[in-house]
């Protein structure tokens, strides 16, 4: 049996079997479960599991922070002992206590479905860009139509995201996911330039993502109510007709506009904000909370932005900001090791040190700064002032991928020097403050047991 079955077996009978699972999936690191009960996971039992890295609560169930890779392998092997397609939902609805459905939450929820699917071809994709890019502007390649295929292989998941994410918000939201794709398809259809509203000539892509998501969801909540009151004859006929008529009109004449008018809002604020005369102090604070944020779950309400600013300007100014509160963790990390005399705790950073310097900082967070207290608030002030290196120099990431020293790839040739100063001034600013700070070093290795922390990783 693999270690990561074994995982899994433990994992699932902590959880109350599986009986009590009602749906599963999974990111990088993180497996998301929803069960029936809460009352009946046992959570001391789940922490001490050798793996786990940490255990958060959820309004639908729990999220068991397992690690990069491991995330995925156990989540495999749990869905099959279950019986549940990872990313299934079967009676989530009554399974969800209503308290917790709270209209913030789900939309949340919402856009962590539809794009967490989507991330390892963002990444993948991203990396290829970048590295392609590296490789044009030093020259590293003769090869033009070598070139060429890499670029044809690193940007095809950013010309075709709009259909993907159309047909992940139309699985989301209870309709087809073809009508979802078909929608979408509408607003980048480059047989849109041909059509004018008002006089006006439509513009192909309009609202990027954000139009996507508005007009796939209108889509599939028409489609539901036609189904529902269409005779069962001529349902199947009728449904998706009347759906792509009345939402693709609905999406030339209204959706597409408001999707353009949010879009552009949203692109001129973070670019006014970011670039302006204070942009530094804007960066300094996004940075210095982003680490926060990312405990709440909360920064998956970010992607949209950072996909809408990658299509409207190229680049999204967000991300290398955002990326140096992983860097600051780093350097805090970095800190603890030079002052700790746990050994347990030395072997953890040992074993975490390097994935946060390739952008997952989970480990570091929940297996070190975050159990220990004040490393954490060091950690949060590393990332600050790297934040605020790269908004005052006009850092920019030309695709979405990991943070951390991988990013410098999806950054413009030209500021790639500029954003790995940045990376340096995290990692030193995030060990100083730490050094300062201190922390309550463990005199045994059973880190912060009292409050529920484990190193089992």
């Amino acid at each position: 049996m693999s270690k990561e079955r074994d995982m899994a077996v433990s994992i699932l009978e902590n959880l109350g079997g599986k009986e009590n699972i009602i749906s599963m999936t999974n990111c990088m690191t993180r497996l998301r479960v929803e069960v029936k009960d809460k009352s009946l996971i046992k959570r001391e039992e789940l922490a001490a599991i050798n793996g786990v890295i940490k255990l958060l609560e959820s309004g639908e169930g729990i999220q068991i922070v397992l690690g990069p890779g491991a995330a995925s392998k156990v989540a495999v092997e749990l869905s099959k002992m279950v019986g549940v397609k990872l990313g299934d939902a079967k009676e989530i609805k009554e399974a969800i206590n209503e308290k917790n459905k709270t209209p913030f939450k789900l939309m949340l929820k919402r856009i962590a479905s539809i794009f967490i699917p989507l991330i390892p071809g963002l990444i993948g994709g991203g990396l290829i860009q970048g590295i392609t890019n590296v490789a044009t502007k030093f020259q590293w390649i003769a090869n033009e139509n070598l070139l060429a295929m890499l670029g044809l292989l690193g940007s095809t998941i950013f010309t075709y995201m709009g259909i993907m994410v159309g047909m992940n918000t139309a699985r989301e939201f209870g309709g087809s996911p073809t009508i979802g794709g078909i929608i979408a398809g509408i607003i980048y259809n480059p047989a849109l330039a041909n059509i004018q509203i008002a006089g006006k000539a439509l513009t192909v892509g309009r609202g990027g993502i954000i139009s996507v998501l508005i007009a796939a969801a209108f889509a599939s909540f028409l489609e539901k109510n036609i189904r529902k009151k269409m005779p069962n004859t001529i349902e199947l006929l009728a449904t998706p007709l009347l759906t792509i008529l009345i939402a693709g009109f609905a999406t030339l004449y209204i959706l597409q506009p408001v999707g353009g008018i949010i879009a552009d809002g949203i692109g001129q604020t973070v670019n006014t904000v970011i670039s302006g005369k204070a942009g530094f102090i804007t960066g300094f604070i996004l940075a210095g909370t982003f680490l926060p944020l990312v405990m709440t779950g909360l920064h998956q309400g970010l992607t949209p932005i950072h996909v809408q600013l990658l299509e409207s300007t190229g680049v999204t100014v967000l991300l290398p900001i955002l990326a140096m509160a992983g860097a600051g963790q780093v350097g805090a990390a970095l800190a603890v090791y030079v002052k700790t005399k746990s050994k347990q705790l030395k072997k953890t950073i040992e074993g975490s040190i390097l994935v946060g310097i390739f952008g997952i900082g989970e480990p570091l967070i929940y297996g070190v700064t975050l159990p220990l207290g004040r490393p954490f608030i060091g950690a949060c002030i590393g990332g600050a002032f790297g934040g605020a290196v790269q908004a005052l120099l006009g850092v920019g990431a030309k695709g979405l991928g990991l943070s951390g020293i991988p990013l410098a790839a999806l950054i413009k040739p030209e500021k790639i020097a500029f954003y790995l100063l940045g990376l340096v001034v995290s990692y030193i600013m995030g060990f100083a403050a730490t050094y300062v700070l201190g922390f309550d070093d463990p005199v045994d290795d059973k880190i912060m047991e009292d409050n529920g922390f484990s190193f089992n990783a």
